[in-house]
């Protein structure tokens, strides 16, 4: 028997238990791992807060790395004693979007990997970075990935190119990441000056407090001579997203991601017109991305930013302190 966390159907902080289960051997295509870290993001929160809480009981998080501790006969990717991280879409292996919604997500649609030990297809995992933790790989899944195909896989970001970041989140941090190991340039936005310092450690090349300027857009134009920026990571929703407009070049790109700010908002439709705006959605990526960002990781020697970490049974106590929004960079579960 292993360890798991339970989420009870209608979600919320205090319908979760700690629970055991019994897990299967290995199929001819599946591997068993022994999990051991998982992260945070907005979406668990949403399931496990009762937001969009589960129909039935649920085993929640997304993201989850481990070691593989058994491998069934027709397995050739893996071998026991790898180091694994999950994917988002087990079954949206490659090429263009084909799925829609959640249905198919761990830890929402499906059993997630708030637990010891699990058995998978294995398309539903890729090797983990060469050089990562456990906890460090865990950030991937979601975070990671996303902010990967915002910047390389739906746009094509080179050098001297400049991006606009929101906040100091998981997706936000990895865009940072991922902008400067490129050689382009980053301006970000945050309502703690604080936060901006450590922004500006991680080298943000601009900062604006947001909280203090809340037309930061205009910011942003006299900082690029009136031309505005190349791409916007836009996490904020529609609180910020005619900002980001503004702030965009002509022409330019607006990754939706986030909706921090709400789920609806009145859009200035001309503005995004006139400027010729392409507004791009944004639900995570695909297990060949994945992969690229993963060979990406390693070849410049990327790390993740972790805030803090919990031990899985402290996983509503996480929550809640992602709740605090005091958090730069991920929250992780130590399992």
């Amino acid at each position: 028997m292993s360890k798991v966390i339970i989420v009870q159907a209608g979600g919320g902080f205090d319908k979760v238990r700690i629970g055991q289960e019994t897990t299967q051997p290995p199929k001819s295509n599946q591997i068993q791992i022994r999990l051991h870290a998982n992260s945070l993001n907005y979406h668990d929160y949403a399931v496990v807060s009762g937001m969009w809480g589960p129909a039935t009981n649920r085993i929640p998080m997304a993201d989850g790395a481990g070691e593989v501790i058994a491998v069934g006969d027709k397995v050739h990717e893996f071998s026991v004693g790898d180091k694994v991280c999950t994917t988002f879409f087990p079954t949206w292996l490659d090429g263009e979007p084909n799925v829609k919604g959640f249905d198919q997500v761990p830890g929402d649609g499906v059993d997630g990997y708030a637990r010891e030990v699990v058995t998978v297809h294995t398309s539903a995992v890729t090797h983990a970075p060469k050089k990562w933790d456990f906890l460090q790989s865990s950030t991937l899944t979601t975070a990671g990935l996303t902010a990967w195909k915002a910047l390389f896989e739906d746009y094509s970001l080179k050098p001297k190119h400049s991006i606009l970041i929101q906040g100091t989140g998981g997706v936000s941090i990895y865009a940072l990441q991922f902008a400067k190991a490129m050689g382009a340039k980053v301006i970000a936005t945050s309502s703690s000056d604080q936060k901006i310092e450590k922004l500006k450690a991680m080298g943000a090349d601009y900062c604006i407090n947001y909280k203090t300027n809340p037309n930061w857009s205009h910011e942003v134009l006299q900082h690029t001579s009136g031309i505005g920026v190349d791409h916007i990571v836009e996490v904020g929703g529609p609180g910020s997203l005619n900002q980001s407009i503004e702030a965009i070049k002509v022409g330019g790109h607006i990754s939706i991601i986030g909706i921090l700010s709400g789920l609806e908002g009145n859009l200035n439709i001309v503005n995004a017109l006139i400027k010729q705006v392409r507004l791009q959605g944004v639900l995570v990526g695909n297990r060949a991305q994945q992969i690229r960002m993963i060979d990406f990781i390693n070849e410049h020697h990327m790390f993740p930013v972790i805030d803090r970490v919990f031990a899985l049974e402290k996983i509503v106590e996480a929550f809640q302190y992602q709740e605090s929004n005091n958090h730069f960079g991920k929250i992780c579960l130590k399992i």
